[in-house]
Order: C-alpha cells, then sequence, then structure tokens
C-alpha cells in the first residue's frame, strides 16, 4: 500500500505542476470539469445513489452545468471575479463550510437531519463540488493579462499549503498527539496534530512570501492560509462524516494506493474556494 501511494505521488505531482503553469485558461478549466465530474459520480455513493447509471447520470449533470455556466464567462471580457455566478459561489462556500463545522461538531446526531434525504446530500455535494470549480479557476486565473504565471503560483501554494499542513499534522499527530479532535468522525486526528499543521502551515507561508512573487503582505497570507488550513481539516472531515453514514471506507479506488479522487481532493474542496474568497472578497 506505501509503495503503490509513493509511486503514485510521484506521477501526479509532477503531472498537476506541469498542468498548472502549462495549460492555458480553457483546456485548464476542462481539466478541472473532468475532475469535479469524477468527484461527481463518487459524490453519489455518498448521497446514497448505488447504480451506476444514477452516478454516471449525476456526473454528465455536474460537468454540463459548469461547463454551461463557465462558457458565457470565458467568451466575457470582464475578469472572472466580475461575475456575480463566480462572487455567489465562492460566498456560498463559507456558508456551506459554516454548516458542515456544525454538521461534524454535532454528529452522530446531526446525521439525523439529513441521513435519510437524497436532496440534502446531493445539494452538500453541489456546494462542496462546484465552489471548489470556482475557486480554483479564480486562483489560476488572477493576474492573467500581465503574466501567465501568477495564478499558477497561487494555486501551488495552496496546494504545497495544504499538503504540508495535513503531512505536518501526520507527524505532530504520531509523536505527540493525545486528543482527539473529532473522535466519533475521524478518530486519528488529534488537537496537537491539528496545531502542528497549522505551525508547518505557518512555515510554508512564510517561505512563499520571500521566494515567491505572491504580491500580498505576511500578515494577510498568515491569516487567510491559517483560515484555509482551518477548512481543509474540515473538509477532510466532512468526507469522512459522510462515508462513515454510507458505510464506506475509500470514495472509489480511481487513484492506486490513495481511494478516489474525492479522497485526495476532500481537503481541497474546502481549502480552495475557503482561501480565493478571503484573499480575493474580503481582503
Amino acid at each position: 500500500m506505501l509503495k503503490s501511494r509513493v509511486i503514485t505521488a510521484l506521477i501526479l505531482i509532477p503531472l498537476v505542476i506541469a498542468a498548472l503553469f502549462m495549460l492555458p485558461p480553457l483546456p485548464f478549466a476542462i481539466m478541472i470539469v473532468a475532475v469535479c465530474m469524477l468527484a461527481a459520480w463518487e459524490w453519489g455513493q455518498l448521497a446514497g445513489l448505488n447504480s451506476a447509471s444514477q452516478r454516471i447520470t449525476l456526473a454528465i449533470v455536474c460537468g454540463a452545468a459548469l461547463a454551461a455556466l463557465y462558457w458565457p464567462i470565458y467568451t466575457s471580457s470582464l475578469p472572472l471575479l466580475a461575475h456575480p455566478v463566480v462572487t455567489g459561489f465562492l460566498l456560498a462556500a463559507l456558508g456551506w463550510w459554516c454548516l458542515a463545522l456544525l454538521l461534524v461538531l454535532f454528529y452522530p446526531t446531526s446525521a439525523r437531519l439529513w441521513k435519510h434525504s437524497y436532496l440534502l446530500r446531493l445539494m452538500f455535494g453541489v456546494l462542496t463540488i462546484i465552489p471548489f470549480f470556482w475557486g480554483m479557476l479564480a486562483l489560476r486565473q488572477y493576474g492573467f493579462q500581465e503574466n501567465n504565471y501568477t495564478g499558477a503560483w497561487w494555486l501551488l501554494y495552496v496546494m504545497f499549503l495544504v499538503w504540508g499542513a495535513d503531512s505536518g499534522a501526520y507527524a505532530f499527530g504520531r509523536l505527540l498527539g493525545k486528543h482527539k479532535l473529532a473522535p466519533k468522525v475521524s478518530p486519528g486526528k488529534t488537537l496537537e496534530g491539528l496545531v502542528g499543521g497549522l505551525a508547518t502551515s505557518a512555515l510554508i507561508a512564510w517561505l512563499f512570501s520571500l521566494y515567491v512573487p505572491l504580491h500580498i503582505s505576511l500578515n494577510t497570507l498568515l491569516i487567510c492560509s491559517g483560515l484555509a488550513v482551518l477548512a481543509s481539516v474540515l473538509g477532510d472531515l466532512t468526507e469522512s462524516m459522510f462515508k462513515r453514514e454510507a458505510g464506506i471506507k475509500d470514495s472509489g479506488h480511481l487513484i492506486p494506493g490513495h481511494g478516489g479522487v474525492l479522497d485526495r481532493i476532500d481537503s481541497l474542496t474546502a481549502a480552495v474556494p475557503v482561501f480565493a474568497c478571503l484573499v480575493f472578497l474580503v481582503f
């Protein structure tokens, strides 16, 4: 298992970084649509859609909806963040993850409100996947007219932030972890691990502010980064909560050694839109 995880990571990480810096806006958007369709396919299982035809339909509807929303914006002369559809979904992400925090904090009691409703679980999927799509595009296309790589650095930063915080949380949790963070949702996570992840993210923010052209004050970057890391932990816990209710360990088996697409992007589905919303709309 560990060997396949490492091999897969060594293959995927360079491909992801290359896509960030080399793909123009439209091909990049198409790639993210494909990722979101795979995520929707897997979310269908969390929502209780057990037949393959239902889940395929959900993935197709997701892709068609994202394409229909994106095309008028792509052909418009206005910047991405000037469109109310984009800003609306980014702001909706803040509301959704605040609600998700309550669902996690009061689990399993909170599950009584939604576990028997296909509609609610599908709506939770919409609020997870679509803001993630717009957050990825908003970060990638930021400053694109002046410098094609500005947005790529922003996205790379958020990814390194989440990956680094996750690794820091794992290391600190293994060494010092004693107090469970959310034992009813994910027994392996600890408060000590959370503090270690936040400390690691602060170090990454400081290093990026020194050597990468993000053009943002360190204080603002630290605030946005800290909140994004907290959101990433919440994204992980929320998916774990839905998987626990669905009675499954992994959301899928598409990525060898890593489970499904949702298992790999669960933290990013929260961190990316929250970070984009804080940087672009709040600060």
